[in-house]
């Protein structure tokens, strides 16, 4: 699980129940049927509303992504598409062919395919470029559907308040409707501001987080490729693939690759 998620929604947690107890208060206080009604089913119906079945269908594939952390690191994909260039160097393109059963990421072993199939490099990167160009489609539909979620929660929020208040002003001369209006109007404003500051806005962001580096590192497999078809010196090839890495990522990168050569011993054991 990714530990930045778990922290984010444990620090919430507290911090959330902390406010609703200090001063004397009850976690009682914030519980209300008829909000959770209001602001959650409005919310959620007004997002059904603005997607299609299909889409929705697919909403349950991101949440792994959300507690998830992801496997794919870009300094090992650039060391393992520098240990390719070698390898076609030294025996030729064909002889990527009998790695293509050990590569666990389809986007590559699908551009590597090409390549061995003698494919135009212009044909490859237009075709690869394309399957990206789509994948990305797929992720925004996914964060748009969680930002919209996050517009319409608070906005229920507001009707559920403005629905409280006229239940409290109908009933102003009986006492005891007051509270229970009263709270209608105030804990269904709470509950869309949590819902969308503390959930939905957050999960957006990392969905697009994990979009744009899933994308970057994608876009960097597709120029290793290339390189790699054009016979392009391993080293050359390296230092353009360091470009997609920020500065903290090519001094961690290099650490990283001045370690495996001063432990021969390690590198082999792996």
């Amino acid at each position: 699980m990714d530990l930045a998620t778990l922290l984010g929604f444990l620090l919430g947690t507290g911090f959330l129940i902390y406010g609703m107890m200090s001063g004397g208060g009850s976690l009682s206080s914030f519980w209300s049927m008829s909000s959770i009604a209001v602001t959650i089913g409005g919310g959620i119906a007004s997002t059904i509303l603005a997607f299609t079945m299909d889409d929705l269908k697919k909403i349950g594939r991101l949440l792994p992504i959300i507690f998830s952390k992801k496997d794919e690191s870009p300094y090992q994909t650039i060391q393992m598409l520098v240990e390719m260039s070698q390898k076609a160097r030294r025996e030729g393109l064909l002889a990527l062919e009998s790695g293509q059963e050990d590569l666990k990421n389809d986007y590559l072993k699908k551009a590597l395919e090409l390549v061995v199939d003698g494919v135009e490099p212009e044909i490859i990167r237009d075709s690869m470029q394309l399957e990206l160009d789509n994948m990305g489609i797929r992720h925004n539909k996914g964060i748009a559907f969680f930002k919209t979620l996050a517009a319409e929660f608070p906005a229920w929020g507001m009707i559920g308040t403005l629905l409280g208040l006229i239940n409290l002003l109908k009933s102003l001369d009986d006492p005891s409707k007051i509270g229970p209006a009263m709270s209608l109007a105030l804990v269904t404003t709470f509950y869309g501001s949590v819902l969308s500051n503390w959930v939905c806005l957050p999960i957006a962001t990392k969905l697009q987080q994990s979009s744009e580096e899933e994308i970057r590192i994608k876009e960097m497999m597709i120029e290793g490729v290339l390189s790699i078809q054009s016979g392009e010196n391993p080293r050359i090839m390296e230092h353009k693939l360091k470009t997609f890495l920020s500065p903290e990522q090519r001094e961690a990168y290099e650490r990283l690759v001045a370690g495996e050569e001063t432990n021969p011993e390690k590198n082999r054991a792996g």
